[in-house]
């Protein structure tokens, strides 16, 4: 589950499927941030990706740069590149993220990093339904209560999270995976949910459009 490359210039990491979310935040230096908060969930940064993200309040996609996967038919396909400006492979790159497996298992990911001075994640009692639109980077609803984080220079930090006033603050990183021991899926009825899906044991992915179909078959 190794870190197979990182450029702090390129603001790029490139990392196994298999690498766990927080290993990915252990290995970058001080003010390098990926496109994901501070959790841990099934199937590391490959079945992150292949969710299409966790919380995320922008375009992910944006952020995955490239992804060699193994498709349905065994094939190794390597899509994208490691760097910002490489766009080879982009049209399977996009399609990737957020195909619930339906383009096959993600063997490296390469993501973009982005800066910040200041990191907070803070939780108060609320719903996702009553927050407007939100600036903070990352939001999800645990039960009754919203999590935010955000990083970025630290009046940044601080107007992002003022929505939640009076909210305290979290130390220590959370590991969502014992609650996922079938793995992680979408359906009714979640106490953990972001903005696109409640997130349940098990579960089901969304339906696989046509589209999908006839690329999964050329593949």
């Amino acid at each position: 589950m190794p870190i197979l490359d990182l450029s702090p210039n390129d603001q790029t990491v490139t990392v196994s499927g298999d690498t766990a979310l927080l290993e990915v935040y252990a290995a970058l230096p001080p003010g390098l941030f990926p496109p994901f908060p501070r959790v841990e969930l099934p199937g590391g940064v490959g079945g992150l990706v292949s969710r299409g993200g966790f919380g995320q309040t922008f375009p992910f996609a944006s952020d995955v740069l490239g992804v060699t996967f193994r498709a349905p038919s065994g094939r190794v396909v390597r899509a994208g590149g490691r760097t910002v400006k490489n766009v080879q492979g982009y049209d399977l790159t996009r399609p990737f993220v957020g195909s619930f497996g339906a383009l096959g298992e993600a063997l490296e990911v390469t993501l973009r990093l982005r800066p910040g001075l200041v990191a907070r994640c803070v939780t108060a009692p609320t719903s996702l339904d009553a927050l407007g639109q939100l600036t903070a980077r990352f939001a999800w609803q645990d039960g009754g209560e919203v999590h935010l984080f955000h990083f970025g220079h630290a009046r940044e930090v601080e107007r992002a999270l003022a929505v939640l006033p009076g909210a305290r603050k979290l130390q220590a990183p959370t590991d969502l995976r014992p609650r996922f021991p079938d793995g992680m899926g979408v359906g009714e009825g979640a106490t953990l949910r972001d903005r696109r899906f409640g997130w349940v044991n098990g579960g089901s992915v969304p339906p696989m459009p046509a589209l999908f179909a006839r690329l999964v078959a050329a593949l």
